[in-house]
């Protein structure tokens, strides 16, 4: 590097054979190195950048003069950082409270992301357009915002520090630079590396990568950084497994080498220390290869590097974490990079009407800028101190008896001092330098995942604070995080690991927690089971209450309860239609008193459904099941007596034969209230014995609470369900038995359909009640009540209202006897 320095010294710079005799010697420059930006000033401040990413070495024998290197690859990422340099400049120009009645000039320079060119743009930046100003006085600039690679920034600070001009770097973070003693002018925005490194080994620790590959660039930035990082894991049980070094002059033979060694080691965690311009081939090369599963950690310098954002990327990158600079807030950063001219030399070739949202979108993306916030601290931390030595108050100033900077002659070396002690806020964040000309040590954690539209996206997954506490710096939101672990990916909340048999224990399945069961650590080794009343959520990551349910007033309750009301007004309306018309022959011929009271019961047996909607309580539970027993037995009893009464009076007719005078009305009364009576001796002792209450259902749906009415005793229960089916079947037999008996108008019929749709219904009933799950148990008992309900009502009135409200001339004795005269 010394060899390049001073033949590029020699060949930017002659000195006559009588400069050193002469008193007014002059410097001539044998080439020219122009700025890309240069703007006048009372204070110029130079600017380092990037601004190509590539390029070709001249041919250097050491017999003639060598051309200048040519640079390629247009780099808009950097040219956006030069246009944030050119916008804070303007800003500070225009405000009133910063350098007031000063103006701030700056001239811009490429370093083509290469030392040698980084110690021409150096040179050329002392120099004025016709000559060596270094040579023959003061140097006018003031101070250098760059470079952005280490290697860079070591000429460049170099080649700055025997004229005492001071160097904020922006992007360099080499430990190496802050040994005060080698580099005493150079300050940077940047946290040093040897917090990086600290960070990187807590964070292999972190996730137990205990057998680690590292490669690096071939420069200084790359060798500090795995010396830093050996030293860091040292203790720590983490083993490095291979170095190498991608070659500074990128050669894709060496390159295959390296990638190679990563395809063949054991080791499938890579840390990667090198700049965004040698990894964009090298990884073109690694791409290519087809190589898949390796867990990349990546340095700042290339970890948000916008060139890897497309979706071919993401097979083989996606994943990747690392640590990244902080990102800060630019006001009218977008709006100042249109204003861009798209002719400008320093672009690739334009035509001068294309949109730069789609042609640079690198160029474009402000949306959360790392660098380009550096290069906009850099320049206001250059400004601040500038303008606190011009406000120095004569006698009180920091220099030789107290003495003060000139306004109108302010050297390098007293702006230095003052940015040495320089403090000050900007987007919320304190700036300033520590005696190393460090800044505060602080990183987002990056990590690469897969957009929405494919390409890769840099999610912010944590930070690293220098500043606290040691142990606490690493903080890592687990639930954004996207890895590729050694062998198995990291098992996220709600799922545990199950180590597969014969392999190594890094190797594992991630098992989803059963249902009920939660874990809200990653990679768990076990399930925890939730609390009785508590379930797990989707996710299995926590318990949360389990949903209490029953047949409340929603959709379904509300469905039923209208159904019942609907069931139980029609009921009324037939019985109004027969009290009305109890005088005629159709009510009277079949016993209009039973006809009334089956009616009553049938509005009991609407109304009852109505008790089974509704949160189950002590009562509640005693009530629906006694009432709902009762009034069906009162119902069916009624039948039953109608029935043998229609069967008496058609056996009546024959001679000798007096059985009516056995079924008068008061002896149906008798029939209906001893079959009544059974059930209600049925349903006092189960009341006495196990009465039905309000339980809580854990066991048929584990992650809901069901509130239901456990009916107490089974024995009870069915007891009476069958003293209900008995009662049926004996309608539905005499029934079967009289339905061929003589008349137009055979009420045995009736009853005999009747009885069929209520036994078919409360034979269905069984199976589905048994199966139904929760709240739908209740609604399968609602429905079986109100079918066997609607069913009774058509079946034994639906004949009789049609003949009375629409075939009044049927609704006569003659009619209904079979005689049709």
């Amino acid at each position: 590097m010394s060899l390049l320095f001073l033949w590029s010294l020699s060949s930017s710079l002659t000195v006559s054979p009588s400069s050193t005799l002469a008193t007014d010697s002059e410097c001539a420059l044998l080439s020219g190195f122009d700025p890309g930006f240069v703007a006048d000033g009372d204070f110029v401040i130079g600017g380092i950048f990037p601004l190509h990413y590539n390029q070709e070495m001249p041919d250097v024998n050491y017999t003639y003069q060598p051309t200048a290197v040519k640079c390629n690859g247009f780099d808009p990422r950097a040219f956006r950082w030069a246009q944030t340099m050119r916008l804070a400049v303007e800003e500070i120009n225009q405000s009133v409270q910063l350098l007031p009645n000063h103006m701030l000039g700056y001239k811009i320079f490429d370093s083509c992301a290469y030392p040698l060119t980084g110690q021409r743009a150096a040179l050329a930046m002392l120099n004025g357009p016709g000559q060596a100003h270094m040579c023959s006085g003061a140097s006018p600039l003031l101070a250098v915002i760059g470079e952005s690679g280490s290697a860079q920034s070591i000429v460049v600070s170099r080649i700055l520090q025997p004229f005492k001009i001071p160097m904020i770097s922006y992007f360099s973070s080499c430990a190496c630079l802050g040994d005060r003693r080698k580099y005493p002018t150079f300050f940077r925005v940047i946290p040093n590396d040897d917090y990086q490194v600290k960070a990187m080994a807590q964070l292999l620790v972190r996730y137990d990568w205990r057998w680690v590959g590292v490669v690096r660039g071939d420069h200084e930035y790359g060798h500090f950084a795995l010396q830093g990082l050996l030293s860091e894991l040292k203790g720590t049980g983490v083993c490095v497994a291979y170095q190498e070094m991608i070659p500074l002059l990128y050669n894709q033979q060496r390159a295959l080498e390296i990638i190679e060694v990563m395809r063949s080691s054991t080791a499938r965690v890579v840390v990667v220390f090198s700049a965004e311009g040698e990894m964009t081939p090298f990884l073109k090369d690694y791409m290519a290869q087809n190589i898949t599963g390796i867990q990349w950690v990546a340095s700042e310098a290339w970890v948000t590097a916008s060139l890897f954002t497309t979706s071919e990327y993401f097979p083989y990158l996606g994943g990747t974490i690392g640590f990244g600079i902080r990102q800060g807030n630019i006001p009218g950063l977008r709006d100042y990079l249109q204003t861009v001219n798209p002719r400008s030399p320093l672009m690739p070739p334009c035509s001068g009407q294309e949109t730069l949202l789609e042609q640079h979108s690198a160029y474009m993306n402000t949306s959360s800028p790392r660098v380009a916030y550096n290069v906009y601290k850099a320049v206001y931390a250059i400004a601040h101190s500038l303008h606190n030595l011009l406000h120095c108050q004569a006698g009180a100033g920091p220099f030789h008896n107290h003495s003060c900077a000139h306004s109108t002659n302010v050297h390098p070396w007293q702006l230095q001092h003052y940015l040495q002690e320089v403090a000050f806020y900007i987007s919320g964040e304190e700036v300033n330098f520590d005696l190393k000309g460090d800044s505060i040590p602080y990183y987002d954690i990056i990590n690469w995942q897969r957009g929405s539209g494919g390409n890769m996206e840099f999610i912010n997954v944590g930070l690293f604070d220098g500043a606290k506490d040691s142990g606490k710096e690493l903080v890592i939101q687990e639930e954004k995080i996207l890895v590729v672990s050694v062998c198995s990916a990291s098992c996220a909340p709600g799922s545990r690991k199950a180590v597969r048999r014969g392999e190594p224990l890094c190797c594992f399945d991630c098992v989803p927690c059963d249902s009920g069961k939660i874990s809200y650590q990653t990679d768990s080794i076990d399930c925890t089971e939730c609390p009785e009343d508590f379930w797990s959520n989707a996710d299995g990551t926590m318990c949360i209450p389990k949903v209490v349910e029953f047949l409340s007033h929603d959709a379904m309750g509300i469905a039923l309860t209208v159904i019942a009301v609907v069931g139980a007004c029609l009921t009324v309306f037939v019985l109004a239609v027969f009290l009305h018309h109890r005088t005629t022959p159709i009510v009277r011929v079949n016993n209009s008193e039973l006809s009334f009271f089956i009616l009553l019961s049938l509005i009991l047996c609407f109304l009852c459904a109505l008790m089974f909607i509704g949160e189950p309580t002590s009562w509640s539970c005693m009530l629906r099941h006694t009432a709902f027993s009762i009034t069906f037995s009162l119902c069916i009893s009624c039948i039953l007596g109608k029935t043998l009464v229609v069967l008496a009076a058609f056996t009546a007719a024959r001679p000798g034969n007096n059985i009516m005078k056995w079924l008068g009305p008061k002896q149906q009364r008798v029939i209906i209230f001893s079959c009544t009576l059974v059930q209600v001796l049925i349903c006092a002792a189960w009341l006495m014995a196990a009465p039905p209450y309000p339980s809580r259902n854990i066991q048929d749906q584990r992650s809901k609470i069901i509130l239901e009415c456990s009916v107490g005793s089974q024995l009870a229960f069915w007891c009476v369900l069958g003293y209900i089916g008995f009662l049926a079947c004996l309608c539905f037999i005499l029934a079967f038995l009289a339905r061929k008996l003589p008349g137009n108008f055979n009420e045995a019929k009736f009853i005999t359909f009747s009885m069929l749709i209520f036994c078919a219904v409360w034979i269905s009933f069984i199976p589905a009640y048994v199966s139904s799950p929760g709240k739908y148990t209740v609604a399968v008992e609602i429905f079986a009540i109100l079918a066997s309900s609607f069913g009774l009502l058509f079946c034994l009135f639906a004949p009789k209202c049609y003949i009375i409200l629409l075939k009044p001339e049927k609704n006569t004795k003659q009619h209904l006897m079979g005689n049709k005269k």
